[in-house]
């Protein structure tokens, strides 16, 4: 689950961070020239550009399917459908019904860039600067901590549509029931809809994180005054 995974990362960062923010308050304003605020808007540009650079890329055909990073395989409960429908000549359906996943994943994508962004807008850094000199990610693990279950309502049903637009639901309604068919197998009904909702999100996050890391190790990549201000106190 996406919220176990995220909740996973930022059990392991507590101690970490913990002490990074101790050191940080001890740091003078005056040292850094930059208030809390305007580091929490480089940090809202971070994350924009990450959405304008990288998330985009998974809105594209193949997005999703041909991104190692974020590619959506099959869940445990399919991988023996899979391999089933192999050992009975039908690879080429099995292959048409992990590529619609990914499908539906990049047009769910597409259409919901939107709610992506005004998570972005309205997300409130009440440390920023602990933020600022964390992790190359830590301001997409804070964006994902405070935004996954409000995100996933949203997303739900954009993916539940993109389902049907893409002709995902009914390729794994004739895959589930070809498998089910199968004698001495124990028959799957599989929510494939909250699955790549999960694996969507966790695609969407990990991209955002790349352009993150982008700004954070390369000079080239901080293309505004102000996160060439607020990201020069972590070099």
């Amino acid at each position: 689950m996406l919220r176990q995974f995220i909740g996973f990362i930022l059990i392991l960062n507590i101690t970490a961070c913990a002490e990074l923010h101790e050191a940080v308050n001890q740091l003078p304003e005056s040292t850094s020239g930059i208030s809390n605020s305007e580091i929490a808007s480089a940090l809202r540009e971070a994350l924009d550009l990450g959405i304008e650079k990288q998330v985009s890329k998974l809105t594209q055909n193949d997005g999703f399917y041909k991104n190692e990073l974020v590619k959506i395989l099959l869940p445990e409960e399919l991988q023996k459908v899979d391999k089933a429908l192999r050992d009975i000549g039908l690879g080429s359906l099995a292959d048409e019904g992990l590529k619609v996943l990914n499908r539906a994943a990049e047009d769910a994508v597409s259409t919901a860039t939107p709610i992506f962004i005004n998570a972005v807008k309205d997300i409130t850094f009440n440390d920023a600067k602990t933020i600022l000199l964390g992790s190359d990610d830590a301001a997409t693990l804070y964006l994902a901590g405070k935004t996954e279950a409000s995100l996933y309502a949203e997303f739900h049903p954009v993916i539940n549509k993109s389902f049907q637009k893409v002709g995902a639901d009914q390729i794994w309604s004739n895959l589930i029931n070809k498998y089910n068919a199968i004698p001495f197998t124990t028959n799957v009904n599989p929510d494939l809809t909250d699955y790549v909702t999960e694996e969507a999100l966790k695609g969407v996050y990990k991209m955002i994180a790349v352009e993150e890391k982008e700004i954070r190790t390369k000079y080239s990549s901080r293309t505004t005054n102000l996160l060439k201000q607020a990201f020069a106190l972590q070099d």
